[in-house]
């Protein structure tokens, strides 16, 4: 974990606002609505509205539908806000060598946006997504935050400028933010069969179809 400002433990302590910009944040969506009035801000370009319709009628949960890179809108929903967790992003390193300017738009210009609506709505503390994708392809195990970062696609360049933006903006304008390097994310709710899903649920939508996953190299690489 990458940490902006003060370091010691900052829980969401009981009934905060929550915001969650969504690209997989809909376990968290889930996790946090029994005790928090949690709001969630998604364009729906990866996401998928059904992975929260059992909270729709929640009266501690909201969701907006809109983007990252609409500055007046993020004001907007994070005025009274606690706590950002903000998960969304163009979540793929083969989408953003197709198209590196909209991940850029997103991944950069997007998350810029959330820490200045935050900062501006004296948000608590922002926590970023970001990824082991900044490693590059160092061999060394286990990585640590203290490696130099070498990142190798647009997409992992656009989430080392989204800490160092976590940076600069918690040292000039006293936000605190938390940057989470993720490495292979799975869980509910995740779609197995998206060209761009991760190697867990494809791993395990073989195994489940008695079918053998597909490996790369030797296997040991990772």
């Amino acid at each position: 974990m990458i940490e902006g400002g003060d370091r010691s433990a900052d829980p969401v302590a009981a009934f905060e606002t929550v915001t969650v910009t969504w690209h997989g944040g809909s376990n968290l969506a889930h996790e946090l609505v029994d005790e928090n009035e949690v709001i969630v801000i998604d364009d729906l370009s990866t996401g998928r509205l059904e992975n929260n319709g059992d909270l729709l009628d929640n009266e501690n949960y909201r969701f907006v539908k809109g983007s990252i890179t609409d500055l007046n809108l993020l004001k907007q929903i994070f005025d009274g806000a606690d706590y950002v967790f903000h998960q969304a992003a163009i979540p793929s390193v083969p989408r953003s060598i197709k198209d590196p300017a909209k991940t850029n738009e997103v991944n950069i210009s997007g998350t810029l946006n959330v820490l200045i609506a935050a900062a501006d709505n004296n948000v608590t503390k922002v926590v970023y997504a970001s990824s082991s994708s900044v490693y590059g392809d160092t061999p060394v195990l286990p990585k640590e935050e203290s490696m130099v970062p070498n990142p190798l696609s647009p997409y992992a360049v656009s989430k080392l400028t989204g800490e160092y933006y976590c940076k600069v903006v918690t040292e000039i304008y006293g936000l605190k933010t938390a940057s989470l390097r993720y490495f292979n994310v799975y869980g509910p709710r995740q779609d197995p069969s998206s060209e761009y899903a991760a190697v867990m649920p494809k791993f395990i939508t073989k195994a489940l179809n008695r079918e053998s996953p597909i490996i790369y190299g030797d296997g040991e690489q990772t």
